[in-house]
């Protein structure tokens, strides 16, 4: 028996929600989002891989970018994903500014352990999610330009959820996403967060934090052209996966400075794949999220 691409493998393996959206995907779009994922998962693996010191980190991504850039212009890419990934890079033209700017994104985990404002936190949001929605557009197959408004919003809008869920597991590694301004602004200390103190001040933070990431939902929400909405099936499954996290995590009051992140039961991602499902046999493709 033929085993699966190495893409395929990677998708398997991985309990990303990204990867559970796959399911909503005619066959071929299936492939190139399997392929594209594999590709985040390992630049994401080669930055996050801590035991390796950071120079060689940086060297090793700097080869994932010279490969890339060897498949989005027609050569012979090394790296079996690549290989894998050239022929929807081809089909869909997908640019490799597109995947420059998400090695960029996760190149900034090598030197980054604090953000200073939002605008300094939305440029890494917008590398390391916006860009993956900019591409992933394009394998779903979009008609209009506004489309890309809709990935911009709604990929900060999943990478917000996802920093206020991993608050406690990033401070265990030292990290502190959540900006600097705005823990001065409501008198949260960085040592607050580095121990799992919490208080009403963190909680205001935690708020702050959800309605910035509302807040993206709704403009993704507003952004989604009537035209696109079949296309976007998966991408509006991403959307209200991880807006029900939201909802979950602000009705807990924010259990977020556990080591452990909180996580949507599967029942309740079954159900949600067979909802965004049923709407979008029976066209009620409304985004379900952002209100």
């Amino acid at each position: 028996m033929t085993p699966p691409p190495v893409s395929e493998q990677i998708t398997q393996r991985s309990a990303s929600n990204l990867a559970l959206a796959f399911i909503m995907l005619p066959k071929e779009k299936r492939a190139g989002m399997s392929a594209l994922y594999a590709f985040c998962r390992e630049v994401d693996d080669v930055a996050d891989e801590e035991s390796v010191p950071v120079p060689e980190r940086r060297q090793r991504l700097g080869q994932w970018r010279e490969d890339i850039r060897l498949a989005c212009a027609g050569g012979q890419p090394q790296f079996p994903v690549n290989r894998e990934l050239q022929p929807f890079v081809a089909r869909h033209h997908l640019p490799f500014d597109l995947f420059d700017d998400l090695i960029r994104g996760v190149e900034m985990d090598l030197d980054i352990t604090r953000y200073e404002t939002w605008a300094h936190l939305e440029e890494y949001c917008y590398r390391v999610a916006s860009v993956v929605g900019l591409l992933s557009i394009e394998i779903f197959g979009h008609q209009s330009p506004a489309c890309q408004t809709y990935a911009v919003h709604l990929g900060k809008a999943l990478q917000l959820t996802n920093i206020l869920r991993d608050v406690g597991n990033d401070a265990a590694r030292g990290r502190i996403y959540l900006p600097l301004a705005e823990l001065a602004r409501h008198q949260v200390s960085e040592e607050d967060i580095l121990h799992g103190r919490f208080t009403p001040r963190f909680r205001r933070l935690a708020q702050t934090t959800a309605a910035r990431a509302r807040h993206h939902y709704a403009l993704a929400r507003a952004s989604l052209p009537a035209e696109d909405r079949q296309a976007m099936v998966a991408a509006e499954l991403m959307g209200a996966v991880y807006w029900r996290l939201l909802r979950k995590l602000e009705q807990a009051d924010f259990p977020v400075l556990a080591p452990q992140p909180a996580k949507l039961h599967k029942l309740q991602k079954i159900g949600l794949i067979l909802r965004t499902w049923y709407r979008s046999a029976t066209g009620a493709l409304t985004p379900n999220y952002g209100v």
